[in-house]
């Protein structure tokens, strides 16, 4: 019976894990490690264009945000995001790392360039970035579930 309920109890632990890194991964990945601050009219409208997959408006704004804020690790972030989803990998690429610059524990950007790492077949640097994640997560994160995930698929594909 109490092997049953510790069963049971590990289910619905991993089965909220999963729900969350699903919400998260909708909703785009900041880092909780970050400051509190209030949001620019510009770093609004850079989240909403990326809602809507509208990468050019996400890049201009996100864009504005970091001449304003160059330490602002999540909107270096996002503009990573934006870039990579037009493929412009190089721009990805140096964003993330300008996040990870500011913010090497930013859970968001260590995902993200995981998986652009795996865009660009380089499977030992995204494996750093999930190790990195692991290490950040002690009880594990959205960020390190979505990027497993996603080196499991790739795995599973070469």
């Amino acid at each position: 019976m109490a092997f049953r309920k510790l069963t049971i109890a590990l289910f619905t632990l991993v089965a909220a894990h999963v729900l969350t890194a699903q919400i998260v991964y909708a909703a785009g990945s900041s880092s909780p490690t970050e400051a509190a601050v209030p949001d620019s009219p510009e770093f609004i409208a850079g989240k909403a264009a990326i809602d809507q997959q509208q990468w050019a408006v996400a890049i201009a704004s996100f864009t504005k945000v970091t001449a304003a804020d160059p330490k602002n690790a999540d909107a270096y972030n996002y503009l990573g995001y934006a870039n990579r989803k037009m493929k412009n990998y190089d721009e990805a690429f140096k964003n993330y790392n300008m996040a990870l610059d500011i913010n090497p524990e930013h859970l968001g950007a260590n995902e993200y360039i995981g998986e652009a790492y795996l865009q660009t077949n380089n499977l030992d640097m995204a494996e750093k970035h999930l190790a990195k994640l692991d290490s950040i997560c002690f009880f594990g994160c959205a960020e390190y579930t979505m990027l497993k995930r996603a080196v499991e698929e790739y795995k599973a594909r070469s």
